[in-house]
């Protein structure tokens, strides 16, 4: 079954149209009152049917606000959709459905979820939306809105299950360090979802973000226990290139001359002291470095 598709029908201008059924309808009480004073029964009954007919008639005008459109739809079938602002009017049996087009936002709940490792955390997103094709979210969808909100979770659940809450390793996208990437990410998954209702997602992003509270004092201590070994492996990368470029200096400048193991003993006290976590206490040594 083919998807049905958004066509323009803004029907006549609805002032012009307005102001004629007034004249027709002034035109028809005055027949109305010079025919009742004559007791002409036929033309007093037809001049009530015209009153009725032109009354009628007013019922086909209709406005349509800025950001807004109407679907119109006659006996169940669809016509057209009216986007054009002001007072427009069209077949009176028409019905007339109000769509927004304004920019919306929808706030998702703090949904409970697993990361890609396994950890339960919360998260929560913003998503900014608008409808753009009227026909598809009027008639492939029962309620717009509601579709919205469930597909947006539903795509925020299955984003948390595809990266980890944290990652130490700067290659590995995680929901905590990478957010532009990860919000691209999101508005794919929710946009793809939406787009068969005829809603175009602007913006979609993270707005909560933590560890459960069952496991959040545990997580933090992980946390902390995996920044200071990162931060450790910098500590000796950076020190052992510090100590290669020392023993190279010496050697290039021939400042002094060291065996094996005193070159040993050199980089196991450099390596001491630019790694420790604590200030080294120098010891000076009054005679040669082989006594």
């Amino acid at each position: 079954m083919s998807m049905i598709r958004e066509r323009a029908h803004n029907g006549l201008p609805g002032l012009p149209v307005l102001l004629t059924l007034l004249l027709v309808d002034a035109g028809f009480l005055w027949m109305l009152v010079m025919n009742a004073r004559e007791e002409a029964i036929p033309e007093v009954l037809a001049a009530i049917a015209g009153l009725v007919i032109t009354t009628f008639f007013l019922a086909g005008l209709f406005m349509v606000n800025p950001n807004e459109a109407k679907v119109l739809q006659l006996f169940g079938a669809y016509r057209g959709t009216a986007k054009e602002q002001g007072l427009r009017w069209a077949n009176p049996f028409l019905m007339k459905k109000k769509v927004s087009l304004r920019i919306r936002n929808f706030e998702s709940s703090h949904l409970k979820v697993n990361d890609i490792d396994g950890n339960p955390i919360e998260i929560a997103a913003v998503v900014v939306w608008k409808v753009f094709e009227t026909a598809e979210a009027v008639f492939e969808v029962d309620d717009y809105e509601h579709y919205v909100k469930v597909q947006s979770e539903a795509a925020l659940r299955n984003l948390a299950t595809s990266y980890a809450y944290d990652a130490h390793d700067d290659a590995q996208v995680s929901l905590r360090g990478h957010t532009g990437a990860v919000a691209d990410h999101l508005k794919r998954e929710i946009g793809d979802r939406l787009v068969k209702a005829g809603v175009e997602v602007i913006e979609a992003r993270i707005s909560h973000l933590a560890y459960a509270p069952e496991i959040a004092a545990a997580m933090l201590q992980r946390q902390q226990a995996g920044a200071i070994i990162a931060a450790r492996q910098k500590i000796v990368e950076g020190a052992v290139g510090m100590v290669e470029m020392a023993l190279e200096m010496l050697a290039q400048k021939g400042i002094i001359a060291l065996d094996e193991e005193r070159k040993a003993a050199m980089v196991s006290n450099l390596l001491v002291v630019l790694c420790g976590d604590r200030s080294t206490q120098p010891v000076i040594n009054t005679g040669t470095i082989y006594q």
